[in-house]
């Protein structure tokens, strides 16, 4: 439908209140990502915010609130260059995270995935069947929102949030509370290690992955510590005679987490495969009908001179803060500029049409973007190891160790990463709009400035939680406790597989064991949907180079949030009646609650560590004994899954 002109849709107020969600949600998001590797969807939290914010305020409108929800989406997905960033300073080029590049390198990013849906919304959005899950979803809540308020819903996620926040405290903060329980053992030569993370932000992750998701990512962990760790520790050299939960985890580290990455590439590669004939037919069918000139206000998108000048300036903005990375220690550096703003945008349409398809399927969270960034990584490195051939790369590129070589190799994939992120949300929020009649050109215009805000906060978070906990074999300060350093996978394994390709000592046999399974990943799955059922072989890898604490606990999330949905499904049908939409959200907004908690929680002791200089001033850890923290962690889990269960399932009545 078209909204009548009288209704309130891109206002300053909704800015204002989109930019303050959007500071929370993507400080969450790079917290969560570097702790874990994954980041929650920000868009169904944000709207319900937004509805009760705005109708506390007077005259909100579901379009309003539309406008809010996508421009803190855009904002908390961009939040995705988590995976790239912190890479340049495990490969030892920066020793922090300078604004302006960093901001500068996400934002022109951002905005390249903005542009790009814009041109793929005709053919993904409107002339699609794709069931955008995600999408649909947020204007089911929008629309209940309109007709009953929200307030149910605004209490679960400040519910959530508050218990998440307690415990993240006690456990992060006070350190009463254990955060993770491991349990090794050996058999002869063997070690095997599996761990639980006591952590309610992954429970809540968990159940907003879902059942397939969850048991793709416990196989992929059964696979990596059931299988490839015993079977590596076993038959492999342990020269430096570490002890056997050292050396089990020093071999994943570096043997099977390759296999994982090798799984993932393959995986993605396939899903491109199968996507880009309807892909390219959409597109065929949106140009063939760009003649139009009378375009409706709910068709209309932003102008083609809007859209040229952006990218223009996105291409400028790039190939600035390219130059000014390599000024110093480059001479001759303009062709290799040039070809990363061209790889940049190329690459970053293709994969920004294909990820927008694959969210169109499966979803926001669960399309392959890991995946793709890997395969970004291999091409990115390629094209300046071409460029070194043809004698156009600065021979420095390539100097001490292929340092900034690596460098500069994650710096064009940081860009590559925002843009894919963005397209791969975007298109969920083009189709709320489509549902609840939005103006395209208006929810365009608000996604950029998510992507303005977004860039904003990304860098201080990062130099915050960088300076409080350190990343995995990174310390900021000497002295700091490793055991809570953030594992940061994603930038650990994109700053190895770069170098290695550089200094050609990369583990190929690992990575080509993992493309064989990807392979068979992939067979199985397909054969498996023959029988209606299915096994993401991305789920399967990433579990594969995931931590065992984080797998386990989502998993156990997936499997109690699809018994509570389970369970609210048989009730209903024997009460022959359904429930609100706004009920049927209490689980999701409870789940996006304790990410909340638990992230702005690890941001806020990352201030306080900052500030302070230590990392540990809090801790009541010495006043305690030895054994008591994984008792009362324990407790403390237990009592806060029983309290999200309860809640969830009272909602539904």
């Amino acid at each position: 439908m078209t909204p009548a002109p009288t209704r309130r849709e891109l206002t300053l107020r909704g800015l204002v209140l989109g930019a303050l969600i959007t500071i929370v949600f993507t400080a969450s998001n790079v917290y969560l990502g570097l702790r874990i590797g994954l980041t929650f969807a920000s868009s169904i939290p944000a709207a319900v915010i937004s509805m009760a914010v705005l109708r506390m305020l007077g005259g909100g409108s579901i379009l309003e609130n539309n406008m809010v929800q996508s421009q803190a989406s855009a904002a908390g997905t961009l939040s995705c260059v988590f995976a790239t960033f912190p890479g340049l300073v495990m490969a030892g080029y920066w020793q922090n995270f300078p604004f302006w590049q960093t901001a500068g390198l996400s934002l022109a990013g951002g905005i390249l995935g903005v542009l790009f849906t814009i041109p793929l919304r005709r053919a993904l959005v409107t002339e699609s069947s794709l069931p955008y899950p995600e999408g649909v979803a947020a204007a089911e809540i929008l629309r209940a929102g309109a007709e009953k308020g929200h307030s149910q819903g605004l209490r679960a996620l400040i519910g959530g949030g508050v218990i998440a926040t307690l415990f993240s405290f006690a456990s992060a903060g006070l350190r009463l509370l254990a955060d993770t329980l491991t349990l090794t053992a050996s058999a002869g030569a063997a070690v095997f290690q599996f761990s639980g993370g006591l952590s309610l932000a992954l429970v809540g992750a968990g159940y907003l992955v879902g059942l397939a998701g969850g048991l793709a990512m416990l196989l992929g962990c059964i696979l990596a510590w059931g299988m490839g760790v015993p079977w590596l520790t076993a038959h492999l050299p342990n020269p430096q005679h570490l002890a056997p939960a050292a050396f089990a985890h020093d071999v994943w580290l570096h043997k099977v987490r390759f296999i994982g990455a090798g799984a993932i590439a393959v995986a993605s590669l396939w899903t491109l495969v199968e996507l880009m004939p309807p892909v390219l037919r959409g597109l065929r069918a949106m140009f063939a009908g760009r003649g139009q000139t009378l375009v409706p206000d709910a068709e209309r998108d932003m102008s083609g001179r809007s859209m040229g000048l952006l990218l223009l300036l996105s291409a400028a903005m790039l190939a600035g803060l390219f130059a000014y990375f390599l000024a110093p220690v480059a001479v001759g550096f303009w062709p290799v500029v040039a070809a990363a703003v061209l790889f940049c945008i190329v690459f970053g349409f293709i994969m920004a049409a294909a990820c927008g398809y694959m969210a169109g399927i499966v979803g926001s969270s669960s399309s392959p973007i890991s995946g793709i960034i890997i395969i970004g990584a291999v091409l990115s490195a390629l094209m300046i190891l071409a460029l070194e051939a043809l004698s156009l790369a600065p021979a420095s590129m390539m100097a001490d160790g292929q340092k900034l070589a690596t460098a500069f190799t994650i710096l064009v994939l940081s860009t590559i990463t925002a843009t894919v992120a963005i397209s791969n949300d975007n298109l969920q929020d083009l189709k709320t709009g489509q549902l609840v009649g939005a103006s395209p050109w208006k929810q365009e215009v608000a996604l950029i400035v998510g992507c303005v805000v977004g860039a904003a906060v990304i860098p201080p978070v990062l130099n915050l939680l960088y300076q409080a906990y350190g990343f995995a074999g990174t310390m900021p300060r000497p002295g700091m406790d490793p055991t809570h350093a953030l594992s940061a996978p994603q930038p650990a394994l994109i700053a190895m597989i770069a170098n290695g390709i550089f200094t050609h000592s990369l583990d190929w046999s690992m990575l080509s064991i993992g493309m064989v399974l990807g392979a068979v990943l992939v067979g199985v799955d397909q054969l498996l949907r023959r029988r209606h059922m299915a096994l993401p072989p991305l789920g399967v890898a990433v579990g594969l180079y995931l931590p065992a604490s984080v797998s386990i606990t989502l998993a156990f999330g997936a499997i109690l949030g699809w018994g509570l949905k389970h369970h609210i499904k048989t009730r209903r049908a024997q009460a022959a009646q359904g429930a609100p939409a706004a009920n049927a959200a209490i689980g999701t907004m409870l789940a996006s609650g304790f990410i909340v908690g638990e992230s702005l929680t690890g941001v806020a002791l990352a201030v306080l560590s900052g500030a302070l200089g230590q990392d540990d001033v809090l801790s009541l850890a010495h006043f305690v004994p030895q054994s008591l923290p994984p008792v009362l962690g324990v407790v403390a889990f237990v009592a806060a899954c029983w309290w999200f269960a309860r809640k969830t399932l009272q909602a539904a009545t």
